[in-house]
């Protein structure tokens, strides 16, 4: 590894790097990747150029390959733009003294654990340990918590939005559309990362001098419960949008149902009217003789009451029938 003052000379131009040292491990944080930095720390610590790309790329999938002296690892991590959720890449290298992350962008978990081995010698040897592989074990630990945090979150607005799947005059198909959007994007960065994680644990052993298997099988049993907080959080969501579906369509048929009631009512004045409309002779129409015993408006008050009788009597004949109730 470089000395401090060949290493901080060679670092000076390069902007959204940082470094950090303990016991002879260097953790080296990049923020912002572009080309020349990586190719410098390439040279440096002698890293693949096919990785370099994968750093510059966008669209790489989860993966770790291996050589005699290093890992490389690529893992994503949600971010949320406009409460849209979305993937930051995070490339890790590591070899025997050293351990490289890049991302574009910032990675809660990482800049926390980063600045706490800046700030203070404690937290930077508690964190960093003596090997690159205790470091690598604190990072995954600290993202897959992380994750934990978030699939909580989402659990407790699923809790809300139970409240909206059955109240009367709120919709609550939006909420869920963006639920499983969150909960789709998680799948896509949680679920490799138990394959991603099980190599990490063996690769990663020859680059420390103790047994790190406890560690990881921690790390391990934080992811599985994050994936079950998933998986569960998946099932209700569906259930729920069945459920709003099967409500939303009950209402529907619930107003389909007036209105066909409504509109079979009125099928007897419409009748009746159509028939006084036509240029033919009816009783009490206009060309026989008009009937007056009740008035001169004897005709329409007879007409509005033959309505009436006949709308009342389907109403009594649907009410028998149940349609105006449910049984």
């Amino acid at each position: 590894m470089l000395s401090n003052a060949i290493w901080e000379k060679s670092m000076n131009a390069l902007e959204h790097i940082n470094s950090v040292d303990n016991n002879g491990l260097r953790w080296i944080d990049v923020s912002e990747p572009n080309r020349s930095a990586l190719t410098t720390l390439a040279d440096t610590y002698n890293l693949h150029p096919l990785n370099v790309e994968d750093c510059l790329s966008k669209i790489q999938v989860p993966k770790i390959d291996k050589y005699a002296n290093s890992i490389f690892i690529v893992i994503h991590y949600p971010f949320y733009s406009n409460g849209v959720p979305k993937n930051i890449q995070l490339s890790i290298f590591m070899g025997f003294n050293f351990l490289i992350t890049v991302h574009k962008g910032e990675i809660k978990p990482i800049t926390d654990l980063f600045n706490a081995c800046k700030v203070d010698g404690g937290n930077r040897a508690s964190i960093m340990g003596n090997s690159p592989a205790f470091l690598l074990h604190k990072i995954m630990d600290a993202i897959i918590d992380e994750l934990l945090h978030i699939l909580i979150k989402i659990e407790g607005n699923i809790e809300d939005i139970e409240d909206l799947v059955f109240a009367e005059n709120v919709s609550a198909i939006k909420a869920i559309t963006n639920i499983r959007r969150e909960i789709l994007a998680l799948r896509r960065i949680i679920l490799p990362l138990r394959r991603i994680l099980a190599d990490v644990a063996r690769e990663s052993q020859q680059f420390s001098g103790m047994d790190l298997t406890p560690y990881w099988n921690d790390v391990k049993d934080h992811l599985e419960k994050a994936i079950e907080v998933l998986d569960t959080a998946n099932e209700t969501i569906n259930i729920y949008k069945d459920t709003d579906f099967i409500l939303s369509s009950e209402k529907t048929n619930k107003i389909l149902a007036i209105l066909t009631i409504v509109f079979t009512l009125s099928i007897p004045a419409t009748l009746i009217g159509t028939f006084y409309g036509m240029n033919v002779i009816l009783p009490g129409g206009v060309e026989d003789e008009p009937w007056l015993f009740l008035g001169k408006y004897t005709t329409f008050i007879v007409m509005v009451m033959i309505s009436i009788a006949s709308a009342l009597f389907m109403l009594y004949y649907f009410y028998k029938r149940g349609w105006l109730y449910e049984k």
